[in-house]
C-alpha cells in the first residue's frame, strides 16, 4: 500500500513541562487539502485544535494558517498559533519570528525570546473589547454566583466572578450549553494569590465547538487582556487558566492588540499517514 505522509508535531503550548498547558498538533502542508479532509484530520487528532499550514505565496506572512477543532473550523485560535510558531521556530534556529496570514483574524506574530533554558515565545494577536450584556440563558447554564456579564458578536461570552474559588469551583451544564451553539464561555476572576502568582483567574469551556473545557485558551485572552487591563488600570498583568492542566499566559495590552508571552513544549513528532 502506497500512503500519503504528512508530517506532524503536538506541541503543550502555555506549558513549562509535558502534560501541562494545551496541547495542538501541528502540520505543515504543501498545499490545502479539501475542508472535509482537514476537519477528519482534525477530528483522528481529537485535539482541541489542529493547525494546518501551507507556505504563504504572498510577501505578507511566511505561512498560511487555519485551525480546526475535533468538529469545526474556528477563526482564531491562540494556543495553536504559539505552538506552530515554537514547532517552525525550532526547525529553523536561526530564525526569531513567524508571520501567519489567517483567513478571519489577519496577521498573526509569533517572536522567540531570549528565555535561558526556556522555550518561550511573545505572540501579536487582536485585541477585542467585550459590552456588558444580560446573558440569562448562559447565566443559569455556568451556575455560581455571577457579577457580570459582557459579550463580544465574535461568539466569546465573560462571566466574571467574585473570585478565583467561584472560578474553580465550577460546574457548567455543559449540555445546556451545547445547545448554544459555538460559543466560547469565559469565566474569570481576581487571583487569589495562590501559588500561580496570577493577577487574574479563568476558565474556558467551548462545548458547542466539540470542547467542553479548554485547558488553555490564547483567544480567550483577546477578551480578557482589555478587560482585566482596564479593571486593574495597568496594561500588564499574569494570569493563569485553571483547568485540571493548566496554564500560565503573560498579558499585555498594545492598542488595538494584545502580547500573550508563553512556553511551549514539544511532546511528540512523527508522520500522519492516509
Amino acid at each position: 500500500m502506497s500512503w500519503r505522509r504528512f508530517p506532524l508535531t503536538r506541541v503543550d503550548a502555555f506549558a513549562d513541562r509535558a502534560f501541562a498547558g494545551n496541547p495542538a498538533a501541528v502540520m505543515p502542508l504543501d498545499e490545502w487539502l479539501g475542508d472535509d479532509m482537514l476537519q477528519a484530520m482534525a477530528a483522528e487528532n481529537n485535539l482541541s485544535e489542529t493547525a494546518f499550514l501551507v507556505p504563504d505565496e504572498s510577501d505578507e506572512a511566511d505561512y498560511e494558517l487555519r485551525w480546526f477543532t475535533p468538529t469545526v473550523e474556528v477563526a482564531l485560535c491562540g494556543h495553536a498559533t504559539l505552538a506552530s510558531g515554537h514547532a517552525l521556530l525550532s526547525a529553523a534556529p536561526w530564525r526569531s519570528e513567524m508571520v501567519f496570514r489567517t483567513r478571519k483574524a489577519g496577521l498573526l506574530r509569533v517572536k522567540r525570546l531570549e528565555t535561558e533554558g526556556a522555550d518561550e515565545y511573545a505572540m501579536m494577536l487582536p485585541a477585542y473589547g467585550a459590552s456588558a450584556k444580560p446573558l440569562p440563558k448562559i447565566a443559569r447554564a455556568m451556575g455560581g454566583d455571577i457579577v457580570e456579564t459582557l459579550w463580544h458578536d465574535g461568539g466569546y461570552a465573560l462571566i466574571v466572578y467574585a473570585d478565583a474559588a467561584a472560578v474553580r469551583a465550577l460546574s457548567p451544564d455543559l449540555a445546556a450549553l451545547r445547545k448554544l451553539g459555538d460559543i466560547a464561555l469565559i469565566a474569570t476572576a481576581p487571583g487569589d494569590g495562590d501559588a500561580s502568582g496570577a493577577d487574574v483567574v479563568s476558565r474556558v469551556f467551548v462545548p458547542g465547538a466539540g470542547v467542553d473545557e479548554d485547558p488553555v485558551t490564547g483567544s480567550a485572552h483577546c477578551i480578557l487582556t482589555p478587560y482585566w487591563a482596564d479593571r486593574l488600570d495597568r496594561a500588564s498583568f499574569a494570569a493563569f487558566q485553571a483547568s485540571a492542566r493548566g496554564g500560565h499566559v503573560g498579558c499585555r495590552l498594545d492598542g488595538d492588540q494584545i502580547e500573550l508571552t508563553g512556553r511551549c513544549v514539544t511532546t511528540l513528532t512523527g508522520e500522519f499517514l492516509l
